[in-house]
Parts: C-alpha cells; sequence; structure tokens
C-alpha cells in the first residue's frame, strides 16, 4: 500500500484498485486541511480551536455511466470498500453522453509557482493577540458598547489531484484571517456592524488595529438611522457589498446554466453587457491570490481571462462537461470537492477601476442611496430581476446626509450592469473584488 503521507502515491494506488474493479477511466482527488482559530469576546477568551481533516474522493467511468464517492478514511480495507462502493454506484445509473475525463493532449504539464504557502503557521497566542487587538481597538472607538467578538485562523490545505489519463498534481495553499462585529448605541437604538481582513500569507493581512476601528466606526456612523420614501434614484454600492454583483455574473455565465437554458445572459455571448470601457477579470495565477490554482480540477490549464472586455461579454466558464454540452473547448476552470463531480466557477475575479474616485463618483447626486450591507437572496437569475434588502446611508447633493436602514433596492441586471461605473478604489482583498460601483436608475423602496 502507498504511504498514506504521500498524497499523490496513495491516489496512484487508488486508480489502480478502481481499473482493477473494472473502472474504464478515474480522477481521484485528496484534501488535507489544518486550521487552527482563537475567538474572543469583551476582552475574555471564548474559543481556541483546532482541527485536522483528510478526506479523498474518488470518481469512476464505467462507459459513459459515471459515479463519485468520498471517505476520510486512508486504510487499505476503507479504500477497497470506497472502490466496490463507486463501482456499484456507476453500474446503476443512467448514461451521460457529456461525462468523461480529459484526453492527454488537453492536460497541463508545467505549472507556476504562485506562492500560496506560507511557510509560518502562527502558534495560539498569536491567534489570541489579533483577536485581542482587532476587539480591543473596535469597543475603544467612542459609542460602542458591546461586542459580538472577534476571531483569527489560519488555515492550510493540501491538494492532490490524480488521473488514470496520466496527470498527478499538487500544491499547498493557505489562509489568514482577522474578523471583528461590535454594536453601538443602547436599548432599542442599537446598530451591528464588522469588518475582516484575509490573506493568503499573514504578513499581508491589514494590522488588526484599524480592522477593529473600521468595524467601531461603521456601527457607530450607522446609529440615527431613518426611513425614506420609495424613490427611483442613483445607488451606489460600497466594494464590500459591489462585489456581489461580480459573483452574480459569474454563476449567471457557467457553463451548467448556459447548457440549461436558465440564464439571464444566454444569449449575449459576444454583446456588450456592461457600459463600454468596463473590464471583468479572471486570473487565476495572482501571486498569493485568494482564489489562485495552477491548474483545474481536470488537470487542464488556467489562466488570465477578460470575461468582460470593453463591456462586451468573451467567453463562459467552462468545465470539461459543460464545454462539451455546448460543443466548445472547456476554458480551465472546473473545481472540484471530494463528495461531487467538477463544476466550473471562476478564480480571482475583479472590476477594473474606473477614472474616478468615490467622492466624484457621487458629486452629481442630488438624491440617492449608498448601500453598505445587503440582506436575502433576491436574485433571479432565469430573467435577471434583482430585489434585495439593504442597509446604508441617503445622499443629499452629492454627500452622505444621514443612515436609512429597512429599504428594499430592485432592478434587473441587464439594466443594472449596462448603467454601471466603477470608482477607481479597487483594493484585492477578497478574491472576489470590485471598487465602488454606481448604477443609475434603481428603485429604493422604503416606507
Amino acid at each position: 500500500m502507498a504511504d498514506a503521507d504521500d498524497p499523490l502515491a496513495l491516489l496512484d494506488a487508488l486508480l489502480a484498485r478502481a481499473r482493477a474493479a473494472g473502472a474504464d477511466a478515474a480522477d481521484a482527488v485528496a484534501l488535507d486541511g489544518t486550521t487552527l482559530s482563537a475567538a474572543q469576546r469583551l476582552g475574555e477568551p471564548e474559543r481556541l480551536e483546532r482541527s485536522e481533516s483528510v478526506d479523498l474522493g474518488l470518481r469512476v467511468f464505467v462507459g459513459k455511466r459515471s459515479a463519485v464517492a468520498s471517505t476520510s478514511d486512508r486504510k487499505p480495507d476503507a479504500l477497497d470498500a470506497l472502490v466496490e462502493r463507486v463501482m456499484a454506484m456507476a453500474r446503476s445509473v443512467p448514461e451521460d453522453p457529456h461525462a468523461g475525463i480529459a484526453e492527454a493532449a488537453q492536460l497541463v504539464r508545467t505549472w507556476p509557482d504562485l506562492d500560496l504557502a506560507d511557510g509560518h503557521e502562527p502558534d495560539a497566542e498569536a491567534l489570541v493577540a489579533l483577536a485581542d487587538a482587532a476587539e480591543a481597538a473596535a469597543r475603544g472607538v467612542p459609542g460602542v458598547t458591546n461586542s459580538e467578538g472577534a476571531e483569527a485562523q489560519f488555515t492550510r490545505t493540501r491538494i492532490a489531484l490524480a488521473a488514470t489519463n496520466g496527470f498527478a498534481g499538487g500544491y499547498t495553499a493557505t489562509g489568514s484571517s482577522v474578523a471583528v462585529s461590535v454594536i453601538a448605541g443602547e436599548g432599542t437604538a442599537m446598530e451591528t456592524d464588522f469588518a475582516y481582513t484575509s490573506a493568503t500569507h499573514g504578513e499581508d493581512l491589514e494590522a488588526a488595529e484599524a480592522v477593529g476601528r473600521r468595524a467601531g466606526e461603521r456601527a457607530v456612523k450607522s446609529l440615527g438611522s431613518r426611513k425614506i420614501d420609495t424613490a427611483r434614484v442613483p445607488v451606489v454600492f460600497d466594494p464590500r457589498v459591489a462585489n456581489g454583483f461580480l459573483r452574480t455574473l459569474a454563476g449567471a455565465i457557467s457553463g451548467p446554466s448556459i447548457a440549461r437554458g436558465t440564464s439571464f445572459l444566454q444569449e449575449k455571448l459576444g454583446e456588450r453587457v456592461f457600459a463600454p470601457g468596463i473590464t471583468i477579470v479572471d486570473d487565476p495565477h495572482l501571486r498569493r491570490g485568494r482564489r489562485s490554482k495552477p491548474f483545474d480540477a481536470e488537470g487542464l490549464p488556467t489562466g488570465r481571462r477578460e470575461l468582460i472586455a470593453d463591456g462586451r461579454l468573451t467567453t463562459w466558464l467552462l468545465d470539461l462537461r459543460s464545454a462539451r454540452q455546448l460543443g466548445l473547448e472547456p476554458t480551465g476552470h472546473a473545481g472540484r470537492g471530494t463528495t461531487s463531480p467538477p463544476s466550473p466557477g471562476a478564480s480571482n475575479l475583479y472590476m477594473a477601476r474606473g477614472e474616478r474616485d468615490p467622492a466624484a463618483l457621487m458629486a452629481d447626486i442630488r438624491q440617492g442611496f449608498y448601500v453598505t450591507r445587503m440582506m436575502g437572496h433576491g436574485t433571479n437569475m432565469v430573467t435577471g430581476d434583482y430585489s434585495r434588502g439593504a442597509t446604508g446611508f441617503w445622499i443629499e447633493n452629492g454627500e452622505i446626509a444621514y443612515p436609512v436602514s429597512e429599504v428594499t433596492v430592485a432592478g434587473n441586471l441587464i439594466d443594472m450592469f449596462a448603467n454601471t461605473t466603477p470608482a477607481n478604489d479597487l483594493e484585492m482583498r477578497f478574491g472576489v473584488d470590485a471598487p465602488t460601483l454606481r448604477i443609475e436608475g434603481m428603485t429604493v423602496a422604503g416606507k
């Protein structure tokens, strides 16, 4: 039996077992993870945890039938049982004409070092100190009256992928984060807000004190919120909520959605869907990127793509199966865990910055709404209709006037995308990033 500490050797042995059991083809993925986290509230330790996980997923093909099964047990008898179980599943499911692993000629053979693994793993004391610093700074903001707590976390994941087509590769990725949430005000006049920072390497984190101050200032600034009348006005989205539109775009151009005919953008390939000049990029090769990856989950090459170029939609996000359904070439966007087959998705996704700063972007707005938080899930991916709860600030004569709450913002994403203007304040923080965005002519429903 292969050494379980060598994931590629383990996967090679597992694939050999699958072939011996009658699989025509197979691929397997191993994920080994470590998470260390420290949480505290009101200056006292609340939780200190360390967890380790090992997961193994096997996908087999019997003709055009396929199945996936997983296990966290890597002992020989458990692997035998895994192969037996997944082979039985594959023989009992319907055929899928689009199923199958990559051809050898499609595989990537070399890939870049993206510096995704932090060589320094913080100890528990260091994480406790980060959480303490963030919460102390937040509680130190005048007007903050309580805390929902702060947490600092470190994760390390070792990823290995192998298939019977000859692909074998792996890499390690780490992540560090600090988050804090506090309450301002008293009695019925209270507001909660939060802030966080995350990075692949701990040294790239924003200072914990700065994160805490931002959370406290946001909560205090929201005190005294008012109701507003329903109006049709320009809406400005803070970067921490503006990136949600990029996630929606990625879902709308995902190959399976296009193949099923369930996307509001399914007829828009090659057409202008954003204003001229807008560029949206997917770049899996960003060094130290939060969602970077040297190859995709099917062993295909990855690379930078402008999904939106000068406002035009240039591509779908395709894995092998959806590419075959659409009669196109895969784009290297497959991702997967251990319990399901690959599916396409974006990596480091961002909208390029515009020309004006946020203040200039708002300067000519006589009446408008600045959104800082959103609630609910009100997006119809078939029609593009959009309606979500929001809180933020009313804009009067180009300036932030007062906080507002219990508001719904609504529109249709086709119109919203076409009427979007980005500011110049893009920061690459979270893996899906956008600058401040202004969208014309949205309905803001209030009292």
